[in-house]
């Protein structure tokens, strides 16, 4: 980790690095936290430290440890069904409301972003990858025009991340989303909601399925103590 600059949202910088940490596999499940090494080695002070802590505690991506302190959580494939569940209910709708009014943005801004997230998945960086897809998803929220959808599903694509590490980690063949992004895309660009709103549950259903069977297989595989 390097040195973060002071800025008034240092405890969502703290966060950020946090969880790109975890999303590499630099830290794994059960591992602890120590709150003074994180603050060392960011070269922050303790306060933003643990505001970061307890947001990713009450989004699930930290947990209390046994004793005191804080364990990176274990991934629980239930809990990824049921975000990506919401997601998609939230998203077809954001993706309805596009391509209702934000056609022309849509079509201006929209292909940077799948090109981005095709060069990511060439790349082979995981936090790249995770980083691609999300921007791409809160697109969808910022083109929805409903300023409530953002922020409702902050906490969510947090998770998502963390979900999307621990799987794209273990996989060597990560699936090419972006034809499916392309996809969504288009339909809003094409001014078709019923289209977008359908192929966006279709995409995070599909991802569901994905996360979730990877993950009850590493589950399945790991050592018990």
């Amino acid at each position: 980790m390097k040195a973060l600059q002071p800025n008034p949202n240092l405890a969502e910088q703290v966060r950020d690095a946090l969880l790109n940490e975890i999303t590499a596999g630099k830290l794994v499940a059960g591992e602890r936290i120590i709150q003074e090494q994180l603050a060392q080695a960011l070269g922050v002070s303790r306060q933003p430290v643990q505001q970061a802590l307890m947001l990713l505690r009450n989004q699930g991506v930290l947990q209390d440890a046994p004793g005191r302190g804080l364990i990176v959580a274990p991934l629980d494939p239930d809990h990824v069904h049921h975000v990506y569940e919401l997601r998609a209910a939230v998203e077809q709708l954001a993706c309805a409301l596009a391509a209702q009014s934000q056609t022309a943005r849509a079509r201006r801004e929209g292909p940077g972003l799948i090109e981005a997230g095709r060069k990511a998945v060439s790349s082979g960086s995981v936090p790249r990858m995770i980083l691609a897809d999300i921007r791409f998803h809160e697109f969808l929220y910022t083109l929805s025009g409903n300023p409530l959808i953002a922020p409702a599903m902050d906490s969510h694509l947090l998770y998502t991340q963390r979900a999307m590490g621990e799987v794209l980690l273990q996989d060597q063949s990560p699936r090419d989303i972006w034809d499916q992004h392309e996809a969504i895309l288009q339909a809003i660009t094409e001014g078709q909601a019923e289209q977008a709103a359908r192929l966006a549950h279709e995409h995070l259903m599909q991802a569901s399925r994905f996360m979730v069977s990877r993950l009850k297989a590493s589950n399945s595989h790991a050592p018990t103590v």
